[in-house]
């Protein structure tokens, strides 16, 4: 269902109340969907939106993350290593993930041709554990690596480099938090 980018495209002339129910409206439709697919086999992204714009009409995560606990996918990935929402890390300090919910908050920036630097996405993931139990914490990427399907986004090779800072910024970081 379309709980994030929508609001400011599509539904942009409805309140927020207004907004908040028809995404409620979209969880229960994706809930009907897959309710013969167990919980911990289904992941959702939520999303702003994979394109190149300035996002300052993005909704807040704390808008809507009341509704999304209640899709029945066990992993919610969302962004959280862009500009636009780098920040609301800390806002879970004080949101409560309900049990059984897995977090996967993107930790390497998509749009970029900047290949983190492992170090760097270890400090991210790091900084997730401190407000989310580690043991239910994930990390990926803000989203896909094209705009839209048939779109060119970065170059494959950056990618792929992309990648293998993901894989070791989580090397990095389990050895810190696992020990």
């Amino acid at each position: 269902p379309d709980l994030a980018m929508g609001r400011h495209m599509t539904y942009s002339d409805m309140s927020l109340d207004e907004f908040r129910r028809t995404a409620e409206v979209n969880i229960e439709a994706l809930n009907h969907a897959v309710r013969n697919i167990p919980a911990e086999q289904l992941r959702m992204h939520l999303c702003w939106g994979n394109y190149p714009g300035p996002h300052h009409c993005d909704i807040p995560i704390t808008d809507i993350i009341d509704l999304v606990w209640k899709a029945k996918p066990r992993t919610v990935l969302f962004e959280g290593a862009n500009p636009r929402h780098a920040h609301e890390w800390k806002a879970f300090a004080d949101i409560e993930v309900p049990d059984g919910k897995v977090l996967c908050p993107g930790v390497i920036e998509p749009q970029s041709n900047y290949i983190e630097h492992p170090e760097l996405v270890a400090q991210r993931i790091e900084r997730w554990a401190t407000v989310v139990d580690r043991e239910r914490l994930m990390a990926g990427v803000d989203c896909g690596f094209s705009i839209h399907v048939g779109m060119q986004g970065i170059d494959p090779k950056v990618a792929w480099a992309k990648l293998g800072s993901l894989a070791q910024g989580c090397e990095i970081a389990t050895q810190r938090l696992f020990g």
